[in-house]
């Protein structure tokens, strides 16, 4: 058993995203990006008739806006100097939903804001690269954050003895999306998540 582990989202938890997919859907794509909708899918919309874009566009979308704009996102508030105090204490691994071509751009993007640790890029539910994170580090405890219910509840099923935390650092967002039902807390700061994560390790595994 080794160093606690935290396992970390990379959007809307340490860089800034849907604002800026909002700008260039606008701008490229003559679409709205509603940031106060209830999910992705109703929050793409033709700007002209308001109707919804259908759903196989959407990662289509999402896809190129990781191709050629991640340039445009920057750091959350805090962020970079949480990693920097958490990782005198644990390993940080960014698990983030993208696809392995965009990796390097990733690694790129992140280390333009002084965050450099191991970046994992995964598709789909994040409770079993969670699990083999856990298989391979073997840490004392570990905390997971991310922005999206579903994979607390995909990691409460695959890994229960991980720490959830729900974070969702757009404002705009996290004032009308309720606390996850499968995280420990909830906390969009991580003025205050800092602490909560360091509290979490120094307490050991979560009860399955």
């Amino acid at each position: 058993m080794s160093r606690p582990l935290l396992i970390s989202d990379c959007d809307e938890v340490l860089l800034h995203m849907l604002r800026h997919f909002a700008d260039w859907v606008d701008e490229a794509h003559v679409l709205t990006f509603a940031l106060d909708a209830p999910g992705f899918r109703e929050a793409v919309r033709h700007k002209d008739t308001g109707a919804a874009v259908a759903e196989e566009r959407i990662w289509p979308l999402l896809d190129g806006f990781f191709h050629s704009e991640m340039h445009r996102q920057n750091v959350v508030p805090g962020a970079a100097e949480a990693l920097q105090a958490i990782s005198a204490h644990a390993d940080i691994v960014i698990l983030t939903n993208i696809g392995d071509e965009h990796e390097a751009g990733r690694v790129e993007q992140l280390e333009a804001f002084d965050i450099r640790h191991r970046v994992l890029c995964n598709r789909g539910g994040k409770g079993r690269p969670v699990r083999e994170l856990l298989e391979e580090f073997r840490p004392s405890a570990a905390v997971f954050v991310d922005d999206l219910s579903i994979h607390h509840e995909s990691v409460a099923k695959h890994a229960p003895e991980v720490w959830r935390l729900h974070m969702i650092a757009e404002p705009r967002v996290a004032s009308h999306m309720p606390p996850a039902a499968h995280a420990h807390a909830r906390i969009d700061e991580w003025s205050e998540a800092r602490g909560w994560i360091l509290d979490r390790f120094a307490q050991g595994p979560a009860e399955a």
